[in-house]
């Protein structure tokens, strides 16, 4: 609870500082209620609006809920909505006991769920629900305004879809709304993981509404956030668009590069092989689906753009060829690094490198270069110990001939006399 104080003590700030930040797409997908699946509940949110920083979704690891903001009304109210909200689930209250706090904040919306308490949108909002009863029947129930109900216990989803003004694509949430609801509920009937779900919502809303910035999405089974990959760098800024490719990734040894500088690249500059291209709707459904063979990667001391996203796919290709071998995952970060894929940061030793194979996870620790530069020193064939030395040899040297030059009258003249 301390840290999503904390959170919602920043986003007050950013409210302050910049233009409205508001969802028109919030998603909610529950395919497993009884929370054994680690894929199985997952939320997002994104929007055509600018400011779609991850304010928009704040989640609990802990408890396992999600809590997607929205609306037309003024900051202020929205958070404190939202923590209103935040404050039910906290104490033990369902989604829908949670979410009917919105209808005391007028034109904002709040959605929240998860696994045990199911999912709920209350306030002003547009939404279907979806509910697949174990018979494979799928019932998908439009809402408006009040409050919207996925019960505990159900397989199903809401979700959220209007219009941002401005938007190309404006006039066309309503028949994009029941037909991703329509698909959402099939999908849950043939048996997708909800991660996987929230993936294919995300394409599907950004190519036919045009509420495709992100935002982002993260998995409350496994406690896996997208975290910052699509939101905006900069304030007043939309996020990513989600229907565009995002990244350009060699399968084979794992070196990755983000758009639009990977429009230069067909094959990898290491091996030569053909990369794959990622579309950013793809790249979150990988961030959030947990499985066998995934490996979570952190990333720490240095905050340099692309820096994260190449270091995860470098240890993760590494992992699948070479095993959770510290050695062969520093081996390949200073590949990159010595090609001047990897910039701003130092050479990494095995023991910068923590894995942890019992939970798929491998954390890399770098040292920030000096003065700004992008490239380390380069490796030479001596030591710099006997650069040094050399070098302290010539000062010493220089020093010798600095004396001969200003008293070599005084030495001619005592040679004479010898």
């Amino acid at each position: 609870m301390h840290k999503i104080s904390r959170l919602i003590a920043l986003i007050f700030i950013f409210n302050l500082l910049i233009g409205p930040v508001s969802a028109t797409m919030n998603v909610i997908v529950i395919t497993d209620p009884n929370g054994a699946d680690p894929n199985g509940a997952a939320a997002g949110s994104m929007s055509f609006a600018q400011n779609m920083f991850q304010s928009t979704f704040l989640m609990s690891k802990e408890k396992r809920f999600a809590v997607l903001s929205g609306g037309e009304g003024a900051s202020i109210p929205r958070l404190m909505a939202i923590m209103d909200v935040i404050n039910r689930l906290e104490n033990g209250a369902t989604a829908a006991e949670a979410a009917s706090a919105a209808n005391s904040y007028p034109g904002i919306r709040v959605m929240c769920g998860g696994p045990g308490i199911g999912a709920a949108v209350g306030g002003s909002f547009d939404a279907y629900v979806v509910i697949v009863e174990d018979d494979g029947t799928i019932t998908v129930t439009p809402y408006s305004g009040g409050l919207a109900v996925l019960p505990p216990g159900k397989k199903g989803a809401i979700i959220h879809l209007r219009n941002t003004h401005g938007n190309p694509k404006y006039g066309t949430a309503t028949r994009v709304r029941q037909e991703t609801a329509v698909n959402i509920g099939k999908m849950i009937r043939d048996g997708y993981p909800a991660t996987y779900i929230v993936g294919k919502v995300f394409e599907e809303v950004a190519k036919d509404a045009g509420e495709k910035y992100g935002g982002g999405a993260v998995n409350l089974d496994s406690g896996v956030s997208t975290g910052d990959m699509f939101t905006p760098e900069n304030l007043n800024e939309t996020g990513y668009p989600m229907d565009e490719p995002y990244v350009k990734v060699c399968d084979e040894c794992g070196w990755s590069i983000g758009y639009p500088a990977a429009e230069s690249y067909q094959v990898c500059p290491i091996d030569g092989s053909k990369l794959r291209v990622i579309y950013a709707y793809e790249a979150l459904k990988d961030a959030i689906t947990v499985t066998n063979g995934s490996v979570s990667v952190s990333v720490y001391g240095t905050e340099e753009a692309g820096v994260v996203q190449t270091t995860q796919e470098i240890v993760r290709a590494s992992v699948r060829k070479n095993g959770y071998s510290a050695e062969a995952i520093a081996r390949s970060i200073n590949r990159a690094i010595k090609n001047g894929f990897l910039v701003g940061v130092n050479y990494v030793e095995p023991k910068d490198i923590n894995v942890k194979p019992s939970s798929r996870a491998v954390g890399v620790y770098y040292t920030p270069l000096p003065d700004d530069r992008t490239a380390p020193p380069m490796e030479l064939p001596v030591s710099s110990n006997l650069l040094d030395l050399l070098g302290n040899i010539q000062t010493a040297l220089g020093f010798v001939m600095v004396l001969l030059v200003l008293f070599r009258s005084s030495l001619i003249s005592s040679f004479r006399r010898v």
